[in-house]
């Protein structure tokens, strides 16, 4: 995810931003690049794949090895997302001490810009071995989810278009930490496809995305100076809380249509509890007066989020399915 701040800076790609700087505000090593990969926006990579093996045990057709190397590659495009952010948001001068957010590496002059960036093409550079493996186990289908999903991992804040700057990172973050991971989390395991699987995508991804959304509402004002305009800008302050509301309303009715209308197991619906850690979070978006105050909710709806994905896998293996037999399986040849 991605944040911003207000006023112009100088490109990194001068002569000043390509000098190798010394860590800053006494962060240094590890710590510094613990800062960099942002470890509290992890929970939105692990929880789609814990969500679509959970799925491929209740049907009893879970792998470990692709599961495991789905959650690594899963983790790798996070991180590298995260560095590419840190870096083009520093670049596109939107990145500021103007910033409400966590600090952010590159900006703050704790890690260079040629450094993050030398980083972030080498975890995309992990991830594509990764990915190698699963295009192997998983054929052309992930082949081509892999090839968009290392392409987004850059153009969300870089590029001549980048997404989170043009009101598509809300679209990128629904759909690939969503639909496409828990689907492509099972497809990799049981090499078959279930229309259903996208109802629990969009569960997983309405709430993922509500991360996003939270993170841009605080940042609305700075974005709005600085020409980048999220759907948190386009929408308004009132109409980005409609939004987080409409999202954690989508991700509890997800489990209620797919027992109801997909013979999913009743065992699923223990996914609602969710309702307990998001309850807090709803409550802040809507009350708030200060742009710091979201700061915490990001966190708490990641917990959320790892609550969802838990309880969405324990349901299904739960119920021991996960889908109706009626529906048939899509096989694409491997």
């Amino acid at each position: 995810m991605t944040n911003s701040g207000s006023e112009d800076m100088e490109s990194p790609s001068g002569e000043e931003g390509d000098r190798e700087m010394e860590p800053q505000g006494g962060v240094a090593g590890w710590r510094a690049w613990l800062m960099a990969i942002r470890p509290r926006t992890l929970p939105a990579a692990v929880a789609p794949v814990v969500a679509g093996t959970g799925i491929a045990a209740g049907l009893g057709v879970a792998d470990p090895a692709p599961a495991v190397a789905a959650l690594l590659g899963a983790l790798l495009l996070q991180v590298a997302t995260n560095l590419a952010n840190d870096y083009f948001d520093f670049a596109k001068g939107s990145d500021t001490e103007a910033r409400v957010g966590p600090t952010r590496v590159v900006q703050a002059g704790i890690l260079s810009p040629r450094s993050v960036l030398r980083a972030t093409w080498g975890v995309l550079a992990l991830a594509t071995l990764v990915g190698g493996y699963l295009v192997w186990v998983g054929g052309w289908p992930i082949l081509v989810v892999g090839l968009l999903a290392l392409l987004c991992a850059v153009i969300y804040t870089g590029g001549p278009f980048p997404l989170a700057y043009h009101g598509l990172g809300d679209v990128f973050v629904f759909l690939f930490f969503g639909p496409v991971a828990v689907a492509g989390t099972y497809w990799v395991q049981a090499r078959t496809f279930h229309w259903d699987l996208l109802v629990a995508g969009a569960g997983m991804g309405a709430l993922v995305t509500a991360i996003l959304v939270v993170n841009n509402l605080r940042d609305r004002e700075t974005d709005m100076a600085a020409g980048k305009r999220t759907l948190a800008v386009r929408l308004g302050e009132m109409g980005t809380r409609v939004q987080y509301l409409l999202l954690v309303l989508l991700a509890l009715a997800c489990p209620v249509v797919g027992v109801a209308a997909w013979g999913w197991h009743p065992w699923v619906l223990v996914t609602l509890a969710t309702v307990i850690p998001v309850a807090r979070p709803l409550g802040t978006v809507f009350t708030y007066m200060d742009p710091r105050e979201l700061n915490p909710v990001l966190g708490q709806t990641a917990r959320a989020v790892t609550w969802y994905g838990a309880l969405l896998a324990a349901g299904f293996v739960a119920g021991g399915m996960a889908g109706p037999e009626a529906v048939p399986d899509l096989r694409v040849p491997l």
